[in-house]
């Protein structure tokens, strides 16, 4: 795989483009809403595994810093795109905001392409009337998110542009490395681990917060396996992003965790925990990305020791060798209780100063990859699930309750389960939980977020699916 393509959205407000990025992406990522101005940050998501959308918030005249900060978001997304869909409502004539909008990612010299969206609608005005916006010697689209129009050849133009693919053929999957990114705040030491795991001073170390811009790379190769580690700029609250080149790293940082086939994400030992640690940990399981957790600065703690262990292991307390509870023990209990909802996720504690633990990110990586990539034979899912309803039958409503049949593997990185049964719709969120604890006791997956589905089967020619009833 290549470095991950960005295509922006950008237009005036209510011209559709939330709308729009909702039917590429097949499911409701950004809010919509009849009201203009909505959208208030960059909205993104991954589009056939070939590139990714960032939605902008619209076009509007910066009354204030708060719309003055929107804008500069478009200019951010310009500048990071590799192509710019310029959206307008095909029902309204050009003005100038649009033609403003238009002269700015023309400025860009990106490719652009004009979407004439909202074209179901009876009024919408023949092409002729948007040859003044100045993008006639690029491609135009009609298109509508209500009712799909246009939708899958603009995406189809989009990847030929981009010269993107959806798919690898198998010659090219064995030789392709597995990508690493380090991701995480700024100065918690990703460019020093970057540059000892790459053996060379290849990134800009410093002190000072926000030193890496872009996504640094290097290819190494440890025991026979190529690696391609990416090294991504700090990330700060939305808030706190300072206007220009930061959000610009923002947007590549999202698309390096879109592109990476495992993150770690770097933890200051030296810092409380915060929110944006959980945040990032999430889009990186929601993603389906393989997970190493790092505590970094090792080297600064008092009585600390070399342990690799999970988020869920309390045995470390238990250590006869050192049963002092120690300041790294605090941390990793903090760090059990902030992602609680990591106990897969593999705990490193490094440091870049001494070297400490450096090597084991590479066989962590090796050891997430190989279960990313896990197949498991049917009849032995289902044994788990089988012994899994027996030992602890799953709750429902008076006379209806669920009844998981049988479990299928359809698919790996990240393995994907699908269990089918009866009145599946009622299986609790803890229950849920229970079957994928179930599961990870046979077969770990290290590091390796897991997704399920559930499916009603039919009984009697007829699909039993409470969830389905009018409401």
């Amino acid at each position: 795989m290549s470095k991950q393509k960005i295509v922006a959205l950008i237009g005036q407000t209510n011209a559709g483009k939330s709308s729009l990025l909702n039917r590429m992406a097949h499911k409701n990522i950004a809010i919509v809403a009849r009201e203009e101005g909505t959208t208030r940050d960059n909205v993104s998501a991954k589009i056939d595994d070939a590139f990714l959308l960032i939605d902008t918030a619209g076009l509007k005249n910066p009354e204030d810093d708060f719309e003055a900060s929107i804008q500069d978001q478009i200019n951010d997304a310009i500048e990071v795109a590799d192509l710019i869909l310029l959206t307008i409502d095909s029902s309204k004539y050009p003005d100038q905001k649009d033609k403003n909008i238009a002269r700015a990612a023309l400025k860009s010299k990106k490719p652009v392409f004009l979407v004439l969206n909202k074209s179901d609608l009876g009024e919408s005005l023949d092409e002729s009337e948007f040859l003044r916006l100045g993008v006639k010697n690029y491609d135009t689209f009609r298109t509508s998110a209500t009712t799909g129009q246009g939708i899958e050849a603009l995406k189809s133009a989009i990847k030929n542009n981009l010269g993107v693919r959806t798919g690898q053929n198998p010659d090219e999957e064995k030789e392709r490395p597995i990508k690493l990114a380090l991701i995480g705040r700024p100065n918690v030491g990703k460019s020093s681990l970057f540059n000892k795991l790459a053996k060379k001073q290849q990134a800009v170390v410093s002190s000072r917060q926000g030193t890496t811009r872009d996504v640094n790379r290097v290819e190494i190769k440890y025991k026979g396996q190529k690696i391609e580690i990416l090294d991504t700029a700090g990330l700060r609250k939305p808030g706190k992003r300072e206007v220009g080149i930061e959000k610009f790293s923002a947007i590549r940082t999202l698309a390096a965790i879109e592109e990476a086939d495992i993150c770690a994400l770097l933890v200051d030992s030296k810092e409380p925990h915060s929110k944006l640690d959980q945040s990032l940990a999430g889009q990186i399981v929601e993603a389906g990305k393989g997970i190493i957790v790092i505590l970094t600065k090792a080297d600064l703690l008092d009585n600390s020791k070399p342990v690799t262990s999970t988020i869920s292991d309390k045995a470390r307390k238990e250590n006869a060798e050192q049963p002092k509870y120690t300041e790294i023990d605090n941390i990793l209990d903090n760090l059990e209780r902030d992602l609680d909802f990591l106990p897969f996720a593999p705990v490193l504690i490094t440091s870049s100063e001494t070297g400490k633990n450096v090597t084991r990110v590479f066989d962590l990586a090796l050891e997430i990859d190989a279960a990313r990539h896990t197949e498991i034979k049917t009849s032995d899912l289902n044994k788990v699930l089988r012994e899994a309803v027996e030992a602890h039958p799953p709750a429902g409503l008076k006379n209806t309750h669920p009844k998981p049949k049988y479990i299928v593997q359809t698919d790996i990185t990240p393995p994907w389960f699908v269990i089918h049964g009866r009145e599946m719709e009622l299986l609790h969120w803890s229950y849920k939980r229970y079957l994928e604890r179930k599961i990870r006791e046979v077969y770990p997956f290290v590091g390796t977020p897991i997704k399920f589905s559930y499916h009603n089967d039919r009984v009697q020619g007829k699909r039993k699916d409470h969830s389905k009833k009018s409401r």
